[in-house]
Parts: C-alpha cells; sequence; structure tokens
C-alpha cells in the first residue's frame, strides 16, 4: 500500500488538466506569437486561460502573467518593486523570517544591491500580526512581502489586514501564494494584494508553469529579455500546453474546494489527534489557520531524516519540510522562526493530505508514525538521556 502525504511538495497531475493539454502538443501546436492561422488559435486558447485564471482570483486578464512557476513569480515581483522603490529613493523592504527561499534569497541579493531588509519575528503560532507589519513601515519602504501561507507548517497569514495596511500606508504587497491557490478562496481585489504569485503543480497541474498576478498600475518589469510576449513583461514562447493545463487545474481545484476542503480538515484533524498521542511530540503552528491538509509535527529525541526513510520503507511518502530544502541536514528555517530549539527541529515531519487520501491512509499513518518514533527512540542515545534526566524534556 502507497500513501503519498507530500502535497505541499507536489501534487499529482489531474485528468482534467492532462486532457486539457493533450491536444496542444501534437494538433494545435502553432505558436501564439505567428500571425497564421494556427498560430492566432493558440493565442486565443492563451487568452481564454488567462481569463479563466484571471477569473478565479478576481483579478483581469491582464493583470496575469505566465511564468516557468512560483519562484520566477516571485522574484520578478521583489525585484519590480524593489527597482521602482530605488528610482524613488525607497530601499527599505519588509518581510517575515519564514519565508519561502524564493523570497528570502532574493532579498539577501537585494540587501547586497543597497536595499536594507527588516524580517519580522514569527510568533509561536506560526503568524504574522498584521500590527507589526504596520510598525515595521517607514518612509522608504517600498515593499511588504508576507506568504499567504506557509509551505512547511501550513499557517494562513491575515492577508486582508496585511493588506489593508500596506494600501493605507501606500506601500506595494506581494503574497507569495503558491501553497494556497485552488486550496484557499483568494480574491486579490478585497485583500488589496499588488502581487500574487502561484504555480500550477500545487493545484494538480503540471509543473514548470504558473502565474503571477500584478495590479493594474502595479510596477512590473521584465526578468527575462528577449521577446514581447506577455505584453513585453516575460519574454520567451509561451508554454501553451502547460499554461492551459494549470488554467483546467485552478478552475478544478476552485470548483470542488469548499467540499475538499471540508473533507480534508476532518481528516488533518484526526491525524493531529493520533500524532498527539506520541509522548513529546508537539504540532507546529496554530491548530485552526493552518490548510486543510497540512500536519507539521516536532518529535523529540528522533531525526527527521531516519524518520522519513523508515516511513518510505512502510509506503509512506512524507518530508519533514520544504521540497527546496530537502536535501540539507540543517534544522528548518521556518521551525527555528517559530521558536522551536536546533535538536527539536531536527525531529520534524510534514504530511500534506490531498484529493486521493483516505481515512484508512490517515490510520494507517498514524499506527506507522508511533512504531517508528518508537523503534527509533528504542536505541537513541539522545532519548536515553531524556529518559534519565541528564537532558531536560523540550516538548
Amino acid at each position: 500500500m502507497q500513501v503519498y502525504v507530500d502535497n505541499a511538495a507536489t501534487t499529482k497531475l489531474s485528468k482534467h488538466s492532462l486532457e486539457a493539454m493533450l491536444p496542444y502538443f501534437t494538433d494545435i501546436y502553432g505558436n501564439p506569437s505567428s500571425l497564421y492561422r494556427l498560430g492566432q488559435r493558440a493565442k486565443e486558447l492563451l487568452e481564454g486561460a488567462r481569463e479563466e485564471v484571471a477569473s478565479v482570483i478576481h483579478a483581469e486578464p491582464r493583470e496575469i502573467v505566465f511564468t516557468s512557476g512560483g519562484s520566477e513569480a516571485d522574484n520578478q515581483a521583489i525585484r519590480s518593486a524593489a527597482l521602482d522603490g530605488k528610482k524613488h529613493g525607497k530601499t527599505h523592504i519588509i518581510s517575515t523570517a519564514f519565508e519561502h527561499h524564493a523570497v528570502l534569497h532574493t532579498l539577501r541579493q537585494l540587501k547586497s544591491e543597497g536595499f536594507e531588509v527588516t524580517l519580522l519575528d514569527v510568533h509561536e503560532d506560526g503568524l504574522v500580526r498584521p500590527e507589526e507589519v504596520e510598525a515595521a513601515i517607514r518612509p522608504d519602504t517600498c515593499l511588504v512581502t508576507v506568504m499567504y501561507a506557509n509551505n512547511e507548517i501550513g499557517t494562513i497569514q491575515p492577508i486582508r489586514e496585511i493588506g489593508a495596511v500596506c494600501r493605507a500606508h501606500q506601500v506595494l504587497f506581494h503574497t507569495d501564494a503558491v501553497q494556497a491557490a485552488g486550496i484557499q478562496a483568494i480574491d486579490v481585489q478585497a485583500e488589496n494584494v499588488d502581487y500574487l504569485s502561484a504555480s500550477a503543480h500545487k493545484f494538480y497541474g503540471p509543473k514548470g508553469v504558473g502565474f503571477l498576478y500584478a495590479r493594474k498600475g502595479a510596477p512590473l518589469f521584465p526578468l527575462i529579455q528577449g521577446g514581447a510576449q506577455e505584453k513585453g513583461k516575460r519574454a520567451g514562447t509561451e508554454n501553451l500546453p502547460g499554461i492551459l493545463g494549470m488554467a483546467a487545474a485552478l478552475k478544478e481545484s476552485a470548483g470542488v474546494r469548499q467540499q475538499e476542503s471540508e473533507r480534508l480538515k476532518a481528516l488533518r484533524d484526526r491525524l493531529i489527534a493520533g500524532l498527539r498521542e506520541i509522548p513529546h511530540s508537539a504540532l507546529n503552528g496554530d491548530a485552526e489557520k493552518r490548510l486543510p491538509g497540512n500536519v507539521s509535527f516536532c518529535l523529540e529525541g528522533i531525526e527527521g531524516e531516519s524518520l522519513l526513510l523508515l516511513l518510505d520503507e512502510k509506503g509512506i511518502s512524507a518530508s519533514s519540510g520544504s521540497a527546496c530544502t530537502s536535501g540539507s541536514l540543517d534544522p528548518s528555517h521556518v521551525l527555528l522562526a517559530i521558536g522551536r530549539v536546533h535538536d527539536v527541529a531536527h525531529g520534524s515531519l510534514r504530511l500534506t493530505l490531498g484529493r486521493d487520501n483516505t481515512p484508512e491512509d490517515v490510520e494507517t499513518i498514524i499506527a506507522s508514525v508511533k512504531d517508528v518514533v518508537a523503534y527509533l527512540r528504542s536505541f537513541s542515545p539522545v532519548w536515553r538521556d531524556l529518559q534519565n534526566g541528564k537532558t531536560p524534556f523540550i516538548l
């Protein structure tokens, strides 16, 4: 029995998305920039997909730029706001300590270019406080960038409130919504969002394609030069099959969002309850203000890598954090940001449920994690020292 619970890393391509793509590999394969009928048909389809994507997040089609994924969209939004800010003498950016590395590494590069970056602390519940965002805003602040939902611990941020703060102070606001798009109801107008990033493979679409929402009037400069595609905002022939697959997947996800969210919440809460029965374990982040399929735990006295390998032997595909850093032996920067100490952060487990998961899967996971944790602790010198009182328990 194979149980896949790493949907935050990537989802399985839906049949609907696949079927939406297939004809455009071999039949209608024209370049949307071409003037002949085959190319113009491709352009019509491209613009139709743009309309579908825009409608789901309550945007205008002209505000959607197709990209290679969330990381590119993050980079373009942040760099555009920074470049525009610098032109006006504004070189201060506000973000948080637990953003995705696509944001944090871009900010690090901008620091080397003379920008000042304030990374707000994240509280133990994994939530950013809008009042702390407001307190950090200065006359020279050009951008606030806060993720919609955290990719490791799943906590959903108060985007509407943060957006209102930014709009009141006339500061551009970007949100990395890679984990939220297709799962959460997003309204960029009501939430006062200027830029929003998304990636298709997080909502059952294909890999290698995403989109950037940039509000009409918000500065947007191309990262990639070389052509007039995407109204000059992103050079390169558009990935028509991928874009059509993404639009189909996003529309499909939006259509089942409410019922799927309720179903996943029930599975999530049962999984949390079962894992809480393990001694010296702790849920990471707020129990309610989190994505419906996200369960993130720290388990004291074990190493996360060993836990994952043994779960894999039992047929369970899970992770210890972000897929982008899964090869790293360093503890998660997200867990450190919410106050987990290094030793505890090393024993993390992220389980992200999806469409194919069942109540039976959840019971299998609970039993398997309990067995593996007990096995690892049985010969762990760290666990022995904790039990003997040589080292105090943290959880």
